[in-house]
């Protein structure tokens, strides 16, 4: 069994200590309607960070 993960939505903001509180609260109350969100340091600028939204 195959899963497919589709990316929705990237947007490139400004790296916040909290910003992964956020992440892992839509996380935990969005699972049950198949969205995932991630966030990742850009490589390129320390100070900003990637949020994804992907249909799981």
């Amino acid at each position: 069994m195959e899963s497919k993960i589709e990316v929705l939505s990237t947007v490139k903001i400004q790296q916040s200590p909290d910003l992964y509180k956020i992440v892992d609260a839509l996380n935990r109350t969005l699972k049950e309607n198949n969205l995932m969100f991630g966030l990742a340091l850009d490589q390129d600028d320390q100070n900003k960070a990637i949020f994804t939204i992907y249909r799981t």
